[in-house]
């Protein structure tokens, strides 16, 4: 099976489980944002190892995958997280480099302290935002609350794929050559060209009638800018991993598309913003 074969496949039995979560919300979108959140972590820490760090993974996965059930319970309000858990989470990661400082100090216990709580941060704790993007208070109902979710992950693709595209046919200046070579500044724009539309188009055809909520027409533009210039730079930052691990893809978990942190490099970006601007742009559609 060609490369292209085999995106598209995995992207038809990704996208219904994606969205399907999305619509049930609750314990299943929980235990997704968990697994995803494990699997990226896993994988994040695979190319520490290649740059001979020594980070502590079944730790560091541990907490990545708890970060979003954690999300989801404090949702619920059976746990109630203080600054005192995360003072706990700590001293047990550093508490954990005791035995490296033992050995020698050329075993580089800080760092690998610091790749194995800054992970879990990464992976797990931006996932976590799926559930607040969700239950926004706004949003009544499932139907409501899985439009409101897909909607930054839906202009997340429309930015992949425009950058795709219009680079493609048009790109000429490159964008950022140190980490990403192929990507241009032209396919950057059409990326963020697309994104406006397609804010526009699902604002007007799906969040409004379908969810009663509304974004100003300025709002609905700033939304798909903004979405789109992060989404890039979140793809941006997991090429400067990759590039000094020294690596082509994340993994090889997902055929033609590498590693899940791959799909979802930009997401992590995406979707706290999203909550930021759903917060200070996101209105109750007009009635009539």
């Amino acid at each position: 099976m060609s490369e292209l074969g085999k995106r598209v496949l995995v992207a038809l039995v990704a996208a219904p489980v994606a969205i399907g979560s999305a619509w049930l919300g609750d314990a299943v979108l929980a235990t997704l944002l968990s697994v995803a959140g494990g699997i990226a972590a896993w994988e994040l820490f695979r190319m520490a190892r290649a740059r001979g760090l020594e980070p502590h993974t079944r730790l560091g996965i541990a907490l990545a995958a708890a970060l979003p059930l954690l999300a989801h319970g404090t949702r619920l309000g059976v746990l109630r997280p203080s600054p005192a858990w995360f003072a706990v989470v700590a001293l047990v990661v550093l508490a954990a480099t005791i035995p490296q400082w033992v050995r020698s100090t050329e075993s580089r216990p800080l760092a690998n302290a610091a790749v194995t709580f800054l992970v879990p941060v990464y992976t797990g704790g931006m996932l976590s935002f799926a559930t607040d993007l969700r239950y926004h208070p706004y949003a009544i109902g499932d139907a409501a609350r899985c439009i409101l979710l897909v909607y930054p992950l839906w202009l997340t693709w429309s930015s992949d794929t425009g950058a795709y595209f219009v680079g493609r046919l048009f790109g000429r200046r490159k964008l950022v050559p140190a980490v990403s070579p192929a990507k241009t500044v032209e396919g950057a724009l059409g990326g963020i060209a697309l994104a406006v539309a397609m804010s526009w188009f699902y604002v007007r055809y799906l969040l409004v009638p379908q969810a009663q909520l509304g974004l100003t027409p300025w709002g609905l533009v700033i939304f798909g800018v903004v979405i789109a210039i992060v989404a890039q730079v979140g793809d941006l930052v997991e090429s400067l991993l990759k590039r000094e691990a020294g690596v082509k893809d994340s993994s090889s978990l997902l055929p033609g598309h590498g590693g899940v942190l791959d799909r979802i490099d930009s997401v992590l970006f995406v979707l706290p913003v999203a909550v930021v601007l759903f917060d200070l742009l996101l209105v109750p559609a007009p009635q009539g």
